[in-house]
Protein backbone atom coordinates (compact mmCIF):
# COMPACT_ATOMS: atom_id res chain seq x y z
CA UNK A 1 0.00 0.00 0.00
CA UNK A 2 1.27 3.27 -0.57
CA UNK A 3 2.21 6.15 2.02
CA UNK A 4 -0.36 8.32 0.43
CA UNK A 5 -3.09 6.26 1.26
CA UNK A 6 -1.89 5.46 4.35
CA UNK A 7 -1.57 9.59 5.21
CA UNK A 8 -4.84 10.10 3.67
CA UNK A 9 -6.46 7.33 6.11
CA UNK A 10 -4.63 7.44 8.84
CA UNK A 11 -4.59 4.46 10.23
CA UNK A 12 -8.43 3.62 9.93
CA UNK A 13 -9.29 -0.20 9.46
CA UNK A 14 -12.06 -0.05 7.29
CA UNK A 15 -10.64 2.59 4.80
CA UNK A 16 -7.22 1.06 4.92
CA UNK A 17 -8.55 -3.01 4.19
CA UNK A 18 -10.50 -1.43 0.88
CA UNK A 19 -7.56 0.59 -0.08
CA UNK A 20 -5.30 -2.45 0.22
CA UNK A 21 -7.94 -4.52 -1.86
CA UNK A 22 -7.62 -1.91 -4.53
CA UNK A 23 -4.03 -1.31 -4.80
CA UNK A 24 -3.70 -5.29 -4.84
CA UNK A 25 -6.43 -5.38 -8.13
CA UNK A 26 -4.47 -3.00 -9.80
CA UNK A 27 -6.97 0.02 -9.88
CA UNK A 28 -5.56 2.56 -11.53
CA UNK A 29 -8.01 5.52 -9.06
CA UNK A 30 -5.90 7.19 -6.43
CA UNK A 31 -6.05 5.88 -3.19
CA UNK A 32 -8.16 8.84 -2.26
CA UNK A 33 -10.94 7.89 -4.39
CA UNK A 34 -10.16 4.61 -3.54
CA UNK A 35 -10.76 4.67 0.23
CA UNK A 36 -14.03 7.53 -0.86
CA UNK A 37 -15.43 4.76 -3.26
CA UNK A 38 -15.15 2.10 -0.24
CA UNK A 39 -16.78 4.66 1.90
CA UNK A 40 -19.78 4.85 -0.65
CA UNK A 41 -20.34 1.14 -0.60
CA UNK A 42 -20.39 0.45 2.66
CA UNK A 43 -16.92 0.88 4.63
CA UNK A 44 -18.79 2.79 7.14
CA UNK A 45 -22.33 2.77 8.04
CA UNK A 46 -24.32 5.71 6.19
CA UNK A 47 -26.89 8.38 8.26
CA UNK A 48 -29.72 6.43 6.39
CA UNK A 49 -28.38 2.76 7.41
CA UNK A 50 -28.35 3.69 10.95
CA UNK A 51 -31.47 5.90 11.16
CA UNK A 52 -33.52 2.80 9.97
CA UNK A 53 -34.78 1.40 13.49
CA UNK A 54 -34.56 -2.14 14.53
CA UNK A 55 -36.60 -5.04 14.10
CA UNK A 56 -39.41 -4.83 16.95
CA UNK A 57 -39.42 -8.15 18.73
CA UNK A 58 -42.65 -9.96 18.42
CA UNK A 59 -44.48 -9.04 21.69
CA UNK A 60 -47.55 -12.04 22.23
CA UNK A 61 -50.18 -11.72 24.28
CA UNK A 62 -49.23 -10.17 28.29
CA UNK A 63 -49.41 -12.90 31.05
CA UNK A 64 -51.45 -10.43 33.75
CA UNK A 65 -49.75 -13.33 36.03
CA UNK A 66 -46.06 -12.13 35.12
CA UNK A 67 -46.97 -8.04 35.91
CA UNK A 68 -44.98 -6.67 38.56
CA UNK A 69 -44.65 -3.35 40.54
CA UNK A 70 -46.80 -0.64 38.88
CA UNK A 71 -47.96 -2.64 35.99
CA UNK A 72 -49.65 -5.00 38.39
CA UNK A 73 -53.16 -4.71 38.37
CA UNK A 74 -54.27 -4.25 42.43
CA UNK A 75 -57.52 -3.43 44.17
CA UNK A 76 -58.32 0.33 44.31
CA UNK A 77 -61.05 2.34 46.51
CA UNK A 78 -64.38 2.92 45.66
CA UNK A 79 -63.87 6.44 44.78
CA UNK A 80 -61.02 5.36 42.15
CA UNK A 81 -63.50 2.26 40.50
CA UNK A 82 -66.26 4.54 39.68
CA UNK A 83 -63.61 7.05 38.25
CA UNK A 84 -61.62 4.60 36.49
CA UNK A 85 -64.13 1.89 35.81
CA UNK A 86 -62.53 -1.28 37.12
CA UNK A 87 -62.30 -2.54 40.47
CA UNK A 88 -58.65 -3.43 39.75
CA UNK A 89 -56.48 -1.14 38.26
CA UNK A 90 -52.31 -0.53 37.77
CA UNK A 91 -50.66 2.28 39.12
CA UNK A 92 -49.39 3.38 35.68
CA UNK A 93 -52.80 2.83 33.93
CA UNK A 94 -54.94 5.29 36.83
CA UNK A 95 -52.05 7.65 35.77
CA UNK A 96 -52.96 6.92 32.18
CA UNK A 97 -56.65 7.34 33.26
CA UNK A 98 -55.95 10.91 35.35
CA UNK A 99 -54.13 12.39 32.37
CA UNK A 100 -56.51 11.25 29.71
CA UNK A 101 -59.03 12.42 31.58
CA UNK A 102 -57.95 15.97 32.43
CA UNK A 103 -56.65 16.37 28.77
CA UNK A 104 -60.24 15.53 27.56
CA UNK A 105 -61.64 18.02 29.62
CA UNK A 106 -59.29 20.91 29.20
CA UNK A 107 -58.95 21.05 33.09
CA UNK A 108 -54.75 21.79 32.99
CA UNK A 109 -54.12 25.58 34.26
CA UNK A 110 -53.44 27.90 30.62
CA UNK A 111 -51.64 30.41 32.73
CA UNK A 112 -49.97 26.88 34.62
CA UNK A 113 -49.61 23.54 32.46
CA UNK A 114 -48.39 21.96 35.49
CA UNK A 115 -51.19 22.56 37.45
CA UNK A 116 -54.54 20.57 37.35
CA UNK A 117 -58.13 22.44 37.87
CA UNK A 118 -60.23 19.62 39.53
CA UNK A 119 -64.08 19.42 38.43
CA UNK A 120 -66.64 17.50 40.58
CA UNK A 121 -65.02 14.21 39.55
CA UNK A 122 -61.77 14.74 39.98
CA UNK A 123 -62.49 15.74 43.72
CA UNK A 124 -63.69 12.46 44.25
CA UNK A 125 -60.29 11.31 44.02
CA UNK A 126 -58.17 14.12 44.51
CA UNK A 127 -59.25 14.78 48.55
CA UNK A 128 -61.84 17.48 47.25
CA UNK A 129 -59.08 20.00 46.51
CA UNK A 130 -59.66 22.67 43.67
CA UNK A 131 -56.50 22.20 42.07
CA UNK A 132 -53.50 20.33 42.38
CA UNK A 133 -49.92 20.28 41.25
CA UNK A 134 -48.81 17.29 38.59
CA UNK A 135 -46.07 16.24 41.23
CA UNK A 136 -48.73 16.00 43.68
CA UNK A 137 -51.18 13.05 41.71
CA UNK A 138 -49.74 10.15 42.73
CA UNK A 139 -49.37 11.19 46.25
CA UNK A 140 -52.95 11.66 46.55
CA UNK A 141 -54.17 8.65 44.56
CA UNK A 142 -51.70 6.46 46.90
CA UNK A 143 -54.47 5.99 49.68
CA UNK A 144 -57.15 4.44 46.60
CA UNK A 145 -54.39 1.46 46.22
CA UNK A 146 -55.89 -0.64 48.89
CA UNK A 147 -52.94 -2.51 51.09
CA UNK A 148 -53.07 -6.23 51.06
CA UNK A 149 -51.99 -8.37 53.48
Amino acid sequence: MSTAAYTVLRGCRSFMSSAAAAAAAGSKKPAAAAAAAAAAKGGKKSATAAAKPKAAKEKGPVDPNNLRGIMRPVPVSDALSKFGGAPNISRSGVLKIVWDYVKANSLQNPANKKEIICDEKLKTIFDGRNTVHMTEVTKLLSPHFVKST
